[in-house]
């Protein structure tokens, strides 16, 4: 039969299927069938494979879902009530559509991932030659050493490689600052990160002026640039080193295409992740997206750039005139432009890199503000139904996304809608009990039965909506500002490798007490009008379960703004890498189990021979290369201190700390921590476990329950430790601060009068510019920020004397 006469047939049939759903039946056949639904669902899913199953299953789930529809659009709205009623009404109706739209969207979206199977790199003479772009700000120099230095060692020929630091931190603006002691650090930082770069075989670029952000930075480095494809890499987003032999490939088998994009994953877990302790053992919030929504995406020709992680062919680029910077996400939107110039995209479902994720829930949310902003910047100034070019299922994609971005509004009226029956007696919904259950229970279980069967591997149930209410109440009002002018919203850089010393609450927190509140005053209210005023029917229990959902969501998120201390002082990765630790004369073979950016844990068949007046050990650690090959002379090595070691049976277990790294040893921990892409996978596979709507639900149950408890205790022990630090004299240092890096090291340094001859004497070395006069000046630090300058210090100065006086004492080898 030919394929237009098949798909006729399936509309045919999906037409009759639909038109005998919206017959009109009594609530007790509507319950039988929507519980047939579900047993036939269940049965599917437990004893079928294959596509053909999991197309009926889904499709049996949809017509529940639009049976639910049309019972609430002919039948449930309140029409004859006051008008007040009958706005909040149509108020939750239409949030309810909206959500109905994001379902169907993403499931015909995401029915069927494409999963591309790998391509070879190619004879060495064909490969293109590439541009690898790491844009910076205010980075810590040790971030950006190992980035730098673990792109510098990819498995690419080095004569058609070149790395570039693009450094935004040490502009001409930045440097002519009149504050004195912005401009000294600027200066510090560009030669501080100079002599880095020349060390390391990477070329520095800076520029005049910081304008157009991100997008201004990377253009700025396509001016200088001369490879055939462009490597975006984010300033903590480390590349393995495969990154390039896993997806260069691609771009000799599509002359049109512009993208190369791959998943960003992360060593070090988001504040919701940290708070309720769920990184080791459930999948990454972002996961859904990268496992899930962006192959989905890649079966349509609709995967996009995501900012980092992603190759893309500069004669692309040219065409459009570099990387577009109208909206502060840049990456999304010149994707969004080479596509509908007929470009196209691909997308390799393997972790590429791994980086660093907000450590705050501050952070975490300006982050998801900025976007949220930019997403629906790029929704309101070049609509995907407007835009020329693009074809139908293009723009369904880029509206899925970018519509997806209204969440908070919807999020936030559920969250108090109940509460206008409860404490206000609007009847915005017109239903009894008996059709609650029939249609409204039946939906939200098969909703989420659609939902745990296509993401139940990569998404815990209940979690998106406890992520949507986190940032739900700080991103409605980003949400209106960007409606309202969707111009004004401006880059702002994510505050990376934040240290976290004490347990204690985020500066966010109260407005998740006072919802919370609100919200449990909301369930006593219903119980007690249920249990004692007359007249009140069975809807007052419905409408109060629902409530009740609600306080047990809120009440997780106050787990959330309970910020626990980190327990890492730098994140790590799981690894199974073979080295040489040279020990006091000794050579041994050992197996590296875990590695982060300052310590490594090392297991041996061999006891350590340490003397006990030896508070420590120094030695060497020479990585086997992961190709083989060489002799331990030849192969990377780094300077270790031997901190503590522990017998494990006829094995010792060591932690090794790496100090006084040079730029040369970076190349070693690159190729220790980042030699072997599967290390990443193997961390993300074993966390994705199906959890079943049972466990699930059981689970969210737990967080609302228990965690309001943990962040009350926080707050009672703030309060505590608040008023003694009040009347004391010196101020007590924050809980939140950031690592000092190694160019404010070198700016206090030349402040003191210490600093080096080449910042002390040496001019400014220039950007594009002969000169740094007339630019624009930065506003000066406000008083809030000298004080948190001054804490960040003090705190500094506490910690090296407690690592001083610690140094000996076994401490966890996690890294």
């Amino acid at each position: 039969m030919p394929i237009f006469l098949t798909r006729l047939s399936w509309l045919v049939t999906a037409a009759a299927v639909i038109v005998l759903l919206l017959q009109p039946v009594g609530t007790a056949v509507q319950l039988e069938m929507s519980l047939g639904a579900v047993a036939v669902m269940t049965a599917l899913w437990l004893f079928t494979r294959g596509r053909a199953s999991h197309y009926i299953f889904l499709g049996i789930g949809s017509l529940v879902v639009i049976k639910y529809f049309y019972w609430r659009l002919t039948r449930t709205l309140p029409w004859s009530a006051d008008p007040l009623s009958l706005t909040a009404g149509l108020v939750l109706l239409a949030a309810e559509l909206y959500y109905l739209y994001i379902l169907f969207l993403s499931l015909f979206i995401n029915a069927d991932p494409l999963k591309r199977a790998p391509v070879p790199l190619g004879s060495e003479t064909d490969l293109p030659s590439v541009d690898i772009f790491v844009p910076s700000y205010n980075e810590d120099a040790s971030i950006l050493a190992t980035t730098l230095a673990a792109a510098r060692s990819l498995e690419y020929p080095a004569d058609k490689l070149t790395v570039w630091l693009l450094d935004d931190g040490g502009t001409d603006q930045k440097c002519a600052d009149p504050d004195p002691q912005k401009s000294s650090e600027a200066r510090a930082r560009r030669a501080g990160l100079q002599r880095l770069c020349e060390e390391l075989g990477v070329r520095y670029l800076t520029r005049r002026r910081n304008l157009h952000a991100k997008a201004g930075n990377l253009n700025n480095g396509l001016k200088h640039a001369t490879g055939d494809i462009v490597v975006v890499l984010d300033a903590d987003h480390v590349p393995f080193r495969s990154f390039l032999r896993e997806t260069i490939g691609h771009f000799a088998q599509d002359p049109r295409l512009f993208l190369v994009q791959t998943p960003h994953a992360f060593l070090n877990p988001d504040p919701i992740e940290r708070n309720l302790r769920t990184f080791e053992r459930m999948p990454s919030e972002n996961e859904m997206f990268y496992a899930i929504g962006q192959p989905g995406l890649d079966k349509w020709n609709g995967s996009f750039f995501c900012g980092s992680a992603a190759l893309l062919r500069r004669a692309a680029l040219d065409e459009a005139g570099g990387f577009s910077g109208i909206t502060i996400t840049e990456d999304c939107e010149t994707a969004f432009e080479l596509h509908s110039r007929g470009w196209t995209s691909i997308y390799v479902d393997k972790p590429l890199i791994a980086g660093l994720q907000p450590d705050t829930l501050r952070d975490f949310i300006g982050q998801r503000s900025r976007w949220c902003q930019g997403m629906l910047q790029i929704l309101l100034l070049k609509n995907p139904v407007l835009k020329r070019g693009l074809k139908p299922i293009q723009r369904l994609c880029y509206m899925s996304n970018m519509t997806y971005w209204f969440f908070p509004v919807p999020c936030m009226i559920f969250m108090f809608a109940p509460l206008l029956y409860i404490f206000f007696d609007m009847k915005i919904v017109v239903a009894n009990v008996d059709e609650a259950i029939a249609y409204t229970a039946t939906y939200i279980v098969v909703n989420l039965m659609m939902q745990n069967y296509l993401y139940g591997r990569v998404r815990w149930p209940f979690v998106s909506e406890l992520y949507e209410y986190v940032q739900g109440l700080f991103l409605i009002k980003a949400t209106a500002s960007v409606i309202l002018s969707p111009r004004k919203p401006t880059f702002n850089v994510t505050a990376k490798n934040v240290t976290l010393d004490q347990d204690h609450l985020s500066p966010l927190a109260l407005p998740f007490f006072v919802v919370y509140a609100i919200l449990l005053g909301g369930s006593l209210v219903a119980a007690y009008r249920y249990a004692f005023e007359p007249g009140i029917t069975n809807l007052m229990l419905v409408v109060g379960l629902w409530n009740f959902v609600n306080v047990i969501k809120a009440g997780a998120a106050l787990g959330v703004a309970a910020e626990r201390r980190q327990t890492e002082s730098t994140p790590s990765l799981p690894v199974d890498r073979q080295a040489v630790l040279t020990l006091n004369g000794l050579a041994i073979d050992v197996q590296v189990e875990r590695v982060s950016a300052q310590r490594c844990r090392i297991r041996m068949d061999t006891i350590v021979p340490i003397r006990r007046s030896d508070d420590s050990s120094a030695g060497t650690l020479a990585v086997v290369p992961q190709r083989g090959g060489g002799s331990v002379g030849t192969w990377p090595s780094m300077p270790v201190i031997l901190s503590s070691s522990v017998l494990a049976g006829e094995e010792t277990v060591c932690e090794l700390r790496f100090e006084k790294l040079r730029p040369r040893d970076y190349l070693a921990l690159a190729d220790l921590m980042y030699g072997d892409a599967e290390a990443m996978t193997r961390f993300q596979q074993a966390r994705r476990r199906h959890k079943t709507l049972f466990a699930g639900t059981a689970q969210f149950l737990w967080w609302g329950l228990v965690e309001p408890f943990r962040a009350v205790a926080y707050g009672l022990a703030g309060l505590r430790a608040r008023a003694p630090a009040e009347a004391a004299p010196v101020p007590v240092p924050k809980t939140i601060t950031m690592r000092k890096s190694l160019a404010d090291r070198a700016a206090r340094r030349e402040q003191d009068g210490v600093a080096t001859r080449a910042v002390e004497q040496g001019p400014v070395p220039e950007a594009e510019s002969p000169t740094a006069q007339g630019l624009a000046a930065e506003p000066a630090p406000t008083w809030l920020q000298l004080m948190v300058d001054a804490e960040n210090e003090a705190l500094a100065r506490n910690r090296r004397r407690r690592s001083a006086d610690l140094g000996a004492s076994p401490e966890p080898a996690a890294g």
